[in-house]
């Protein structure tokens, strides 16, 4: 049993929820999020809430039962709150600046790295070494944060790199005499 998948997950007033076919849609002040349904589970929406439960005995409805319940509630969280992640550069002559739908960054490469946004992602930069990124679709966020943090990932001799906030670097000791 999934104690996860067991709890029901409750939609706050401002958010409609409402099944079309073979995808969940859920509506709120921040958008619009689909889902598509999988067979092995069924969904119900009902008194301010959406339930989801295996829809047979197999072990394959089992495994995806508490993945698909945690996705609908990504669904009604980026409709009301979003996500957002927050990376920070170190090193020096690393910096970063946003303009309009592209991200330019500067690594140490012998050229700027030039990123396109995504729809549906926000990226601001208060300051050179700060990308703020957020968006209803966690996976589109996650996403996008993933990709500008794989140009330089911390190394952990100095630090230098991109990292999200929050995260701690491993630190290795350098050369011994």
């Amino acid at each position: 049993m999934s104690r996860i998948g067991k709890k029901p997950v409750s939609v706050p007033a401002g958010v409609s929820a409402s099944i079309d076919g073979k995808t969940l849609n859920v509506k709120g002040p921040k958008g619009t999020l689909t889902l598509a349904m999988r067979d092995e589970i069924s969904y119900a929406i009902e008194d301010g809430s959406i339930s989801v439960q295996p829809a047979n005995a197999t072990k394959q409805a089992r495994a995806f039962w508490g993945m698909q319940r945690t996705l609908v509630q990504n669904l009604v969280t980026g409709v009301t709150e979003g996500f957002s992640k927050k990376l920070l550069i170190t090193g020096v002559g690393y910096r970063a600046s946003a303009n309009g739908r592209k991200l330019k960054l500067q690594l140490g490469y012998s050229h700027d790295v030039d990123l396109e946004v995504p729809e549906g992602v926000e990226v601001k930069t208060p300051d050179q070494t700060t990308v703020e990124i957020s968006g209803n679709d966690k996976q589109a966020v996650g996403q996008f944060a993933a990709e500008i943090r794989r140009w330089r990932k911390p190394e952990p001799y100095k630090g230098k790199g991109i990292k999200y906030d929050g995260e701690y670097i491993f630190r290795k000791e350098g050369k011994k005499k």
